[in-house]
Formats: structure tokens, sequence, C-alpha cells
């Protein structure tokens, strides 16, 4: 969809999303480094997905039945970023905005969850994020089974661009997704067709629609630029029985002289050629500016994700005493007393009978007397 029926059919939006890219574009001009183009490109997926599906709260970041978010093409961490100032998370001030790849700053080049719990991973190298989210997604189906549907029913949904798909750490993610049936997976592919070096079949030539659906992943292909084709595949996803891949046909670096080069996948940080974007954008030229009706728009969307926490919060005192005491001891990633005592008891059996296995054996032992203990560990070899 072009940027001028954009404004034209969806002017709301379009203002929505459009705070993404100038937050970007000005962030990665002040730090002199980082990469415009994919937020550029993904902000209107971003802002359809924000306003209309995921459930968080910025109020409790770490809330267990949020929807996660996770962002496989890290290197476009001003996508999420600019979503974490925008819809209120305290941690995440204009300040972080304007100080972008700064030392001390949460708002790394690529995102690392350790600066704040409103970062659900760290993602830089290319592909592991979907490895990631098949982990989180499989962490829910074996909570939801454990615990019901009204505690634990969230989905998974992932950012992932061409780099992302080229890696082969991807193709064993997304198999052992396919084969377990994570319907509460849905991938959005950032199918711009570019890389840092030009197009993508300078060195890929896979047919990636193909390849998720061989290995069991109901598939949509979009424009990815219309508000309502966004929509109405993300409603589509979550009536699937299989993860989903939803292909995303972008513009990288949007608007920008720069759409749909090479060039617009790094730093796109010319006087000129931003200047030249906002005129495009219909937006003011001054440094970090969002309008006071957008800026409260997106927060509303956090307070709506509050009062569903707390709605939340009334189906889960209504679990037995003895089945909120372990939910909350998994979440807080204490171990049972139990444990400490049968690694006591088995460190003695082993020291008198002195077993002669190999490692991967001895090891099996081990996994042995802590899974019965700590139901929440899983694994196989």
């Amino acid at each position: 969809m072009l940027i001028e029926k954009l404004q034209k059919e969806h002017p709301v939006h379009w203002k929505n999303a459009t705070a993404i890219r100038v937050l970007t574009l000005d962030a990665v001009a002040a730090a002199n480094s980082g990469h415009s183009g994919m937020p550029m490109g993904m902000a209107d997926v971003a802002t359809v997905l924000f306003f209309n599906h995921l459930k968080f709260d910025p109020k409790t970041p770490s809330w267990p039945d949020r929807d996660r978010l996770i962002l496989s093409a890290g290197h476009g961490s001003m996508l999420l970023y600019s979503l974490l100032y925008l819809t209120g998370y305290e941690d995440f001030p204009i300040e972080e905005i304007k100080n972008f790849r700064q030392l001390g700053a949460r708002t790394a080049g690529h995102p690392e969850n350790f600066l704040s719990q409103a970062i659900e991973t760290t993602t830089g190298p290319l592909g592991q994020g979907i490895a990631n989210s098949v982990g989180f997604a499989m962490a829910e189906e074996i909570q939801r089974a454990k615990f019901g549907k009204n505690v634990i029913d969230h989905y998974t949904y992932v950012f992932a661009g061409d780099g992302c798909l080229m890696e082969g750490v991807s193709q064993e993610a997304i198999t052992l997704a396919g084969r377990q049936e994570l319907s509460k997976l849905i991938v959005f592919w950032d199918n711009n067709n570019i890389t840092i070096d030009g197009k993508v079949d300078l060195a890929d030539a896979t047919n990636q629609v193909d390849r998720f659906k061989s290995s069991g992943w109901h598939v949509l292909e979009i424009d990815g630029h219309d508000p309502i084709q966004i929509d109405q595949a993300i409603i589509e996803a979550k009536k699937s029985n299989k993860p989903t891949m939803i292909a995303c046909k972008t513009h990288i670096a949007l608007g920008s002289s720069a759409q749909d080069t090479s060039k617009g996948h790094g730093a796109l940080t010319d006087k000129s050629l931003i200047e030249e974007t906002k005129k495009v954008y219909g937006w003011s030229q001054d440094a970090f500016f969002v309008p006071t009706e957008v800026k409260a728009a997106w927060e509303t969307i956090g307070q709506k994700g509050h009062e569903k926490k707390l709605s939340w919060e009334n189906r889960f005192s209504s679990l037995s005493q003895k089945k909120q005491s372990e939910f909350l001891r998994m979440y807080s990633m204490e171990v049972p007393v139990a444990l400490n005592r049968a690694i006591n008891k088995f460190k003695k059996t082993i020291t008198v009978d002195q077993p002669k296995v190999a490692t991967r054996k001895s090891s099996e032992m081990v996994l042995n007397v802590i899974n019965p203990i700590m139901t929440e560990t899983i694994g196989g070899s």
C-alpha cells in the first residue's frame, strides 16, 4: 500500500505507525549508528499487533500471562524501543530513546534482556530469536496443560528478517515448532528482499513460503503496510492449529530516498534525507517529536493491558493454594526444598557405588533426580 493511500484511508493508523518511524530516524541519527530500515518497514505490522492483539501490561512487564514479543531481527531494535516508550514502560522514557546505543543506556544496539524486564530475550545473532521463540511457545503449552487456560493462555510473536531465515538454526527451530504444532507461535517475516549487501538473491534463492509449509506451518502472505490485511492475518493465524508464518511484503526504509535499497538497511543519518522523509510523512521536523494525541493513543493500549492483568489476577486466585504456590515458586525460580534432600541422598549413593558411566549417562542420572521434583524442567537427547 502506498504512503498516500495509507494517509488518506487510514490516517489514525498512519500517524500511530509513523511515530515509530520518526523516533527511529532521530535516534539513529543522534547515535550516528544503528539500523533504520527495518523499523520503518515493519512499523505498520507492529502498530496493528499492539493496538488490536498484543496482551501486555507496561506497569507489570513480567506478568506471567502476557503475550511474548521477540525481535529476532535484533538489529532493528528501535522498533522495540519505540513501542516500549510509546506504550508507557517506566524503563523507557524519551531520554532512553535519545541515548540509543550509548554506554549505560537500556537502549543497546541489540535488545538485551538483563537491562529491562520489558525485553523478553537478548537477540543479535540472526535466527536466534526464532529458536528462542519455539522454547517460549513450548513453555506456554506445558504451563497451560499444568495450570489451565484460565491462567496460562498467551501467544508468542516474532519479528524475523531475511537474514534470520538464512541462518541454519532457524530450520531446526521451525521444524520442531511444526512437529509440535505450536499453534500459539506467530512469526512475522519482514519480506523486504533486501540485505546489507543488496538483494536477497545474491546469497539465497529459498522459497520461504514453501519451506515453512513443508515444515508443518500455516502460512499467510500479505501487504505488510495494509492495516486491514495485517489484522485479518493475525485473526486467521490465531484460529490455526499450527504455528503460523505471516509473510509481510514490506518496503525497507519506507518513504525515504533509501527505500528498497541496501543503504536502507543501515544507519540513515544524512540530515537532508531525514528532513525529506519527514516531509513525505507529513511530520514535524523537530527531533523526537510525537503529537500529543498519538502518544495518548499508544498509552491507552497499555492502560487496557493493565486492566486485563487485573482480571487475570482474579482468575489466578481461583487456583488451589497448592497450585498457586507451585506457580509462584516456578516463576520466582526458587528451588524446591525437597531437591536439596534428594541431591544429598543421590551423592551418598554415588559415593558408595562409584559407577563407571559415560558423561551423557551421568547427566541422565542426575536429571532423573531433578526432574520429578522440578516439574518445570524439560529435555531430551
